[in-house]
């Protein structure tokens, strides 16, 4: 009930950006009627793209081919209506700017021209950003860190779909070149019904690191069959950190890495986090906590010894101008952060993506992060 009620309103929200850009944009061109009318047949081509994702998004049974053309029109509607809205904007100035009809005639022009060639190239820039991951290197001091350590992670990786075995066999060789101490994934990694992502997550087994993979659920596992998912990533040799803490490093020389479940399990009603019991005895090495939403922040005691929080979940707005409504409800985008004297937050834009295959302003990234002292 709760994936048809997702479905309906998002479809919802598509035909009324898909009515704002035919209304507002493309019937305002310059361009001969039979022109217009391609283009408002190419936007409803788009919709039932978006409708087609919906059905297939948890069962990705069909060709990654086609699977693509079924993902990539949520990018081109929502770039296009972020056009429509500009060009709304700069139109309304051009007709307001000059009183001399064939000046504006000619800055319409100029407008119309400038709004589709910007449209389409974006829109190409973007799907390119999506498949080319960045290695981001981030150095981060950590108080009484006795020993320096290097720290992979990776987040929101989203298998299903296009993020099947043969992107995380390359995402996995990425990281192995880094020879890191620990590698992290820090929730949403699975977007689809487990057997269909079996194949992809048993390349993680391959991942070398000198004290191991560790593993916290986001709110995307919940939707997916969470304690089957855990159960799989267990299997595979990566330690699944359930409100947990473990030793990381050499005797009296390393620090601690902990772990909650993501707040949806809240409302999910089981897998609900525990800061304090995943804080356990830390209290003599430094602590780093995995936790898969920046917000969690706001559910931690500020009395406590955390000393660096890695989250994912933001994507960082994925595409432009997203990221603006994402800081409506999370506290931090992306990046490094120093929220209060004694606790830094990393947030991971996401190794992979979630809906279109497109970035804009957020690349796909793999943090390679060297702990040092302070």
């Amino acid at each position: 009930m709760r994936v048809l009620l997702f479905g309906t309103i998002f479809l919802i929200i598509f035909s009324l950006l898909c009515l704002y850009i035919s209304k507002r944009f493309i019937n305002k061109l310059d361009l001969k009627p039979k022109y217009k009318k391609y283009l408002n047949y190419f936007l409803v081509l788009n919709l039932l793209g978006v409708l087609g994702y919906l059905v297939f998004r948890r069962y990705p049974i069909i060709p990654n081919e086609i699977y693509f053309l079924l993902s990539v029109p949520i990018g081109i509607i929502f770039l296009l209506f972020s056009t429509s809205v500009i060009y709304d904007i700069l139109k309304y100035l051009i007709n307001h700017s000059s009183k001399d009809i064939k000046r504006r005639e000619f800055f319409k022009k100029s407008l119309d021209i400038t709004a589709l060639l910007a449209a389409t190239s974006i829109n190409a820039k973007a799907m390119y950003n999506a498949r080319h991951i960045q290695i981001e290197e981030v150095k981060i001091k950590i108080k009484n860190l006795k020993e320096s350590y290097s720290l992979v992670q990776i987040s929101d990786v989203h298998i299903g779909g296009l993020v099947d075995k043969e992107f995380i066999a390359s995402l996995v060789k990425k990281i192995n070149l880094l020879k890191a101490d620990v590698v992290v994934i820090t929730g949403d990694l699975v977007d689809t019904n487990l057997k269909y992502a079996k194949a992809a997550l048993e390349e993680l087994e391959n991942l070398k690191s000198t004290y191991g993979t560790y593993f916290i659920v986001g709110n995307h596992e919940y939707f997916h069959g969470i304690e089957n998912i855990i159960e799989t990533m267990k299997s595979l040799n990566i330690k699944v950190l359930e409100n947990e803490n473990i030793y990381i490093g050499k005797e009296n020389s390393g620090f601690y890495l902990a772990g909650v479940y993501d707040r949806f399990g809240e409302r999910y009603g089981e897998y609900k986090p525990d800061i304090k019991k995943a804080l356990e005895n830390t209290e003599d090495f430094p602590t780093i906590l995995l936790a898969h939403q920046p917000k969690f922040i706001e559910e931690i005691p500020s009395t406590s010894n955390i000393d660096l929080i890695l989250c994912g979940h933001t994507h960082g707005g994925q595409i432009m101008p997203f990221n603006l409504l994402v800081k409506l409800q999370q506290p931090y985008i992306s990046g490094l952060y120093q929220h209060n004297d004694t606790t830094q937050v990393y947030v991971n834009k996401g190794t992979g993506f979630w809906g279109p295959p497109m970035r804009l302003g957020a690349s796909s990234e793999i943090t390679y992060i060297n702990l040092i002292s302070n």
